[in-house]
């Protein structure tokens, strides 16, 4: 980016904060539930302060994406906790696919998966997305709800693309298992069973 006197940076910097602001905390709120206001004031005092060295002002959305999944994965390793891995076993022998023609949870549809898809709102998909460790959740949200690369979720996690690409297969199996959990815990089958 052009220096500019400190004024203009700073008008520059908060017309690309106020534009990215709701992509920013809708990305935090996946990432982090109610967390999300503090992540994305983390992340722009941190861009604040390195605005300067954003060379390409119209790549500055993707640039504050990058910040904030960086001051995530920092969070992530301050907690000084161990992750919360989930073994393979416990989720590849699960396939939502078989349980919902096994339960038949909407006996007089023909179109018993889409039934079940259709039953899940946005909020109900992000309470999903919450019961689910956030080693697995953050890289299934910058991926299939952001569009990031896999391998730019590598650099962006700073992981190795084979950990990405795994943390993204059980992620997913993982994320099956919780949409059937979920539907039973909260009795959204029930709305497809005849009264």
């Amino acid at each position: 980016m052009a220096v500019g006197s400190a004024t203009q940076q700073k008008e520059d910097f908060e017309a690309l904060a106020r534009a990215q602001l709701p992509r920013l905390y809708s990305l935090a709120r996946r990432l982090v539930g109610d967390r999300a206001e503090d992540l994305v004031q983390e992340c722009l005092m941190r861009a604040y302060r390195s605005f300067g060295s954003l060379s390409a002002p119209e790549s500055g959305g993707r640039w504050l994406q990058s910040i904030l999944v960086n001051t995530f994965r920092d969070g992530l390793r301050k907690q000084d906790r161990r992750v919360e891995e989930v073994a393979v076993d416990d989720i590849e022998g699960f396939s939502l696919y078989r349980t919902i023609a096994d339960e038949d949870p909407f006996p007089y549809s023909d179109s018993l998966h889409l039934d079940f898809l259709r039953a899940f709102g946005r909020e109900d998909v992000h309470e999903v997305l919450m019961r689910m460790p956030d080693l697995y959740r953050a890289p299934l949200v910058l991926r299939y709800m952001q569009g990031f690369a896999t391998k730019e979720i590598a650099t962006m996690l700073d992981a190795p693309l084979g950990t990405v690409l795994a943390r993204l297969h059980r992620g997913r199996k993982l994320f099956e298992r919780e949409l059937w959990a979920y539907a039973r815990d909260t009795d959204l089958l029930q709305e497809g069973e005849p009264g």
